[in-house]
């Protein structure tokens, strides 16, 4: 790719001449595909226990949704759905909304960690404070919102920051570096040997639907892919590729 665009600078800025890019496709190495670090069930759990709160509700939360980091993250108390058993993702990788199941056996934790964020948010309140990033369509269509319940952060952060924008002192959710922190120590303790990150967890997801029996469109809606090739690298991982084809000789 160095080299193509090496060329193509040279053509565009030098001798400007204007090259058509289609006809150099054919030259561009392919992205190599890599299998993604795929965690037992058993491993996933071990790792879950070792974290503490609320890192622990976090990735369960991921693990079993499927959710990337940020989505996590930015997680608000009116995308959790209990009545439905549903989460509700809004503008996801590529702008696109989806749902997902809330997992039943966190609800009865995630309730009570509400709990004691609405209790949280209920004293920012009455210290003048209470007030919680909105985006700008939103803020401008109602802008008192920002401190509405419904619109605080599911993961609130311990600490106010300042907005640059306008000065206001608003609590943000918590910080990715956090939580990345809390799951390597946590596989580290678990002795797991595989390099585990906050996205492995969303692979294991996918990875364990499948092996569950449920079909690919269905992973590839619940994962919120555009193109099922892409969820069709956790075929890979299965082995249900060539590697899992019986030889005919074999019977």
């Amino acid at each position: 790719n160095q080299v193509i665009s090496a060329i193509l600078f040279l053509y565009r800025n030098v001798l400007h001449i204007e090259l058509d890019q289609t006809d150099l496709g054919f030259i561009r190495p392919k992205r190599s595909k890599r299998v993604p670090t795929v965690l037992s069930k058993d491993e996933a759990k071990t790792i879950i226990q070792n974290l503490t709160s609320p890192y622990k509700l976090m990735v369960q939360i991921m693990y079993g949704a499927g959710l990337r980091l940020m989505e996590c993250l930015r997680l608000r108390i009116k995308d959790i759905d209990f009545e439905n058993h549903r989460i509700l993702v809004y503008d996801g990788k590529g702008g696109d909304d989806r749902q997902t199941p809330l997992p039943d056996s966190i609800i009865p934790t995630l309730r009570e960690h509400l709990a004691k964020t609405r209790a949280i948010h209920q004293k920012d309140l009455a210290h003048g404070r209470g007030s919680v990033h909105m985006p700008f369509a939103l803020a401008k269509k109602f802008p008192n919102a920002h401190t509405s319940w419904i619109w605080q952060y599911v993961f609130p952060a311990s600490t106010f920051i300042t907005d640059k924008e306008d000065g206001i002192m608003r609590r943000h959710h918590i910080h990715e570096t956090a939580l990345q922190r809390a799951i390597k120590q946590a596989a580290t303790l678990s002795k797991i040997q595989k390099r585990v990150t906050p996205h492995t967890f969303r692979h294991s997801f996918a990875t364990h639907l499948l092996q569950n029996g449920y079909d690919i469109r269905t992973v590839q809606e619940l994962l919120g892919h555009k193109d099922v090739k892409t969820t069709m690298i956790y075929t890979h991982v299965l082995q249900r590729g060539g590697l899992a084809v019986k030889s005919p000789l074999d019977g």
